[in-house]
């Protein structure tokens, strides 16, 4: 389990991580989200001993990283795919870990093949793609069999297959009964393998939760329909129901099931043209959470000439 309590970190007087706490249990994959800038880099780096808190704590199994004498045995990471020597091979990267750490070098050969770079080992770093580089990232991370994992946007530069790849990868470390922690963008991904999601703003913690309960804040099930007659829909469904227009000549519907929908509409003599119950999502929820925490927000198209002359 990885503990971080009360987690404080100042940069000139600047709050980058502000009084954070959460645990990451063991067994399951928990998702890291958060804005650019909202503090997830910098607590993973001081959950690994890389940065001083300015206050609070942050325990790898009930220790600091920096206590552990092998520490590739205990936590693997990857935070940067670029933090490699650009002259060594693939192959020497894996091997200096091992050597420092205690690992038998027969493990090299192991993680290479697990993750597909077996004919690029014995290649220099300086001629891998990004996806090359996150891939030997993820061995140097598996190189002493930890039981506790952490990925920084892992998925960066890796092509289909690489991401399907990963996915299973992480799923299969925690049904392990591994602890693993990743951070990502990727709201799609993340609502496929996490079981749990830790979400941060300007470095405050905004939800700790499971995925289940984070898509149920959504409001629960809602239906879309769309029809020639929205207003007359509107009417029929009632004042109890939640109706919202979300495009021309189509509404979303809460509070009933579509069946529901469909005998209202019928026995008002209204035609629909769709009628479907809408896949609650990730993204929404997370869209929704951080609303009020992005650092760096663009305007939307069709805003930025108004009032402009040509």
């Amino acid at each position: 389990m990885i503990r971080v309590q009360g987690l404080t970190k100042l940069y000139a007087g600047v709050p980058a991580v502000d009084d954070l706490t959460f645990d990451v249990e063991s067994g399951k994959v928990t998702g890291f989200l958060g804005p650019n800038g909202a503090g997830k880099s910098t607590t993973m780096r001081m959950i690994l001993g890389l940065d001083r808190p300015t206050a609070g704590t942050s325990s790898v199994g009930g220790r600091r990283y920096v206590d552990f004498p092998a520490p590739l045995r205990e936590i693997g990471a990857l935070l940067d795919a670029g933090a490699m020597h650009p002259g060594r091979t693939g192959r020497a990267h894996l091997r200096i870990g091992a050597r420092s750490n205690g690992v038998p070098l027969a493990r090299v050969e192991e993680v290479i093949d697990q993750v597909g770079l077996g004919g690029a080992a014995g290649r220099r770093v300086k001629g891998y793609s990004l996806g090359m580089r996150q891939r030997l990232g993820i061995a140097a991370a598996l190189l002493g069999d930890p039981p506790v994992l952490l990925f920084d946007e892992p998925v960066n530069g890796l092509d289909l297959d690489g991401v399907r790849w990963i996915r299973t990868l992480f799923r299969g470390l925690a049904d392990e009964g591994r602890t693993v922690l990743v951070s990502s963008h990727l709201m799609s991904e993340m609502q496929l393998i996490a079981d749990r999601v830790v979400v941060i703003g300007r470095g405050r913690l905004i939800a700790d939760e499971d995925i289940a309960g984070m898509l149920g804040g959504l409001g629960g099930r809602r239906i879309r329909v769309r029809t020639p007659q929205v207003d007359d829909l509107a009417n029929a469904l009632g004042p109890d129901v939640t109706v919202t227009r979300s495009g021309p000549g189509e509404l979303e519907v809460g509070g009933l099931v579509a069946s529901e929908v469909g005998e209202l509409a019928h026995a008002h003599g209204i035609p629909l043209h769709h009628l479907a119950e809408v896949e609650q999502s990730l993204e929404e929820a997370y869209l929704s959470l951080t609303e009020g925490e992005v650092e760096h927000q663009g305007q939307v198209l069709g805003a930025l000439g108004e009032g402009a002359s040509a």
